[in-house]
């Protein structure tokens, strides 16, 4: 009983100081902003008066906070989607036993750990009206020709070679690796000779002028507000997936070295090609860390502030601005009081639509056992 009691004081004494920061800094934290939600605080009077339910009600009708919403929930249902599908597939591909996996597994994880100020200042260069994105969309646009002529060789040259494989009995897949190879090649030398024969001419680079920050321009035009993208907000989904792909990688990758190679040499055997592979084992295999993965990315995505802050007068506020950006600009708003409560009743408002969202993440896909 003596040991049982010691074991105990032993180890609330090692939870001490991290329960003592969470009543601190969360429970009180928390209890305190609920609070502030229904007064018009502003930082120097005190006590605040009561408002109820007055913030809450007038940030339904603050088009910036509407705005700052759709920016918001498609900024993580864009995000969340592509970072996770594209996770998956870079751990499958990096989960091959090939010689010199290691450099490239190491290489790719890199973005992951690198300064998210560095990539988001990185961005912005590679992002500007004379950058280097805006270079290589003028030179695609350029040699457009080429690129379909080597696109419809190659589809055209893998049929054939599926076909002969299929017609001699021996099974072929449409995206056969080894197949897909001599494909390129053979479409890549078609090409130059075409153009070396004058049938196809690259003409004059295209000077593209697209203004990826500085514009209110949203995308796909002509869709309702909920469904457009400002594309600022776009390149920073752009910067998020490069930054937080490796992370999931990780962890897909951790989890399909469980998976049995003999699933997919018995598949193989019985001529499923890779995506079905993907599919039908997959997919399967990693759904409980799939789980985790959706729920680390909505409650990431949803919160997102640092690139926004970063960003700053390098796009129009209303093009960038999300919540967790509009809460701290309602709290620090430059040179005007600062709106305490206000900016407390959006903090709950994205507290309690992130616990939402999870909840409703947690019904519809499930991890294992739960």
């Amino acid at each position: 009983m003596k040991a049982r009691r010691a074991e105990a004081v032993a180890a609330y004494a090692f939870l001490t100081p991290f329960l003592a920061l969470l009543a601190v800094f969360f429970v009180y934290a928390a209890g305190r902003a609920a609070y502030l939600s229904f007064t018009d605080y502003d930082l120097f009077s005190w006590p605040p008066n009561f408002v109820g339910f007055g913030n809450y009600s007038d940030l339904l009708q603050d088009t910036v906070f509407l705005t700052a919403l759709r920016n918001t929930v498609l900024f993580s249902l864009v995000v969340t989607a592509t970072q996770t599908a594209g996770a998956l597939v870079m751990a499958s591909v990096l989960n091959s036993k090939i010689r010199g996996i290691s450099f490239f597994r190491a290489s790719y994880y890199i973005p992951a750990i690198a300064s998210s100020v560095v990539i988001t200042l990185i961005f912005m260069w590679l992002f500007q009206r004379r950058g280097t994105v805006n270079f290589i969309l003028g030179q695609v646009a350029a040699h457009l020709p080429h690129i379909l002529l080597l696109v419809v060789l190659a589809a055209l040259l893998q049929g054939a070679q599926v076909a002969w494989e299929r017609a001699r009995g021996l099974p072929a897949g449409w995206f056969d690796p080894a197949l897909l190879v001599v494909s390129l090649l053979m479409a890549l030398a078609g090409t130059v000779l075409a153009d070396f024969l004058g049938l196809i001419r690259a003409a004059a680079a295209a000077n593209v002028d697209i203004s990826w920050f500085q514009t209110s321009r949203a995308v796909p035009d002509g869709f309702p507000f909920w469904l457009q993208a400002p594309l600022p907000l776009v390149t920073i989904m752009m910067m998020n997936v490069f930054t937080t792909i490796p992370t999931f990688m990780l962890m897909y990758l951790a989890a399909l070295q469980d998976v049995p190679r003999s699933q997919y040499e018995a598949a193989s055997l019985d001529g499923a090609n890779p995506f079905q592979q993907l599919r039908w084992i997959t997919v399967p295999a990693v759904q409980p860390v799939t789980f985790l993965v959706v729920t680390l990315s909505l409650i990431g995505t949803l919160k997102v502030f640092d690139q926004v802050a970063i960003l700053g007068d390098a796009a129009p506020f209303r093009s960038r601005v999300t919540l967790a950006y509009y809460v701290y600009d309602r709290m620090f708003p430059g040179g005007q009081a600062p709106e305490v409560g206000f900016a407390a009743a959006s903090a709950m408002f994205l507290a309690l639509l992130t616990l939402l969202v999870v909840l409703l993440q947690r019904r519809f896909l499930r991890a294992e056992g739960a």
